[in-house]
């Protein structure tokens, strides 16, 4: 058992804090604050990712000038090789699940 406030974050692009709560071989549970501004570029991964919107305002991007705008208490997924991005239009705060555990996040 991990509590977020004793783990040190790792930033990652700027202004984008992840901390890397627990895993297994099969999944992965990550918090991250990030800074108004600041962008994940579109890329895509073998992991199913799932999130969950705490608190801020982001907008998910995807291929072909798709999009979304995630508020508090949203959900969303992207599956395996799903190609997606994000630019933080508020503060924000989010937890995220990836199956299996990606291993540059462990």
């Amino acid at each position: 058992m991990n509590n977020r406030k004793d783990m040190r974050a790792v930033e990652g692009p700027e202004g984008i804090f992840r901390t890397t709560m627990e895993y297994t071989e099969n999944a992965m549970l990550c918090h991250f604050n990030m800074k108004k501004g600041a962008k994940v570029p579109l890329h895509n991964h073998p992991a199913e990712q799932i999130g969950y919107l705490i608190s801020g305002k982001i907008k998910f991007v995807q291929k072909d000038d798709k999009f979304f705008i995630a508020e508090p208490g949203c959900g969303y997924a992207f599956a395996s090789m799903e190609y997606h991005g994000a630019e933080v239009l508020e503060d924000s705060e989010v937890i995220e699940s990836f199956s299996p555990a990606r291993d540059e996040y462990k």
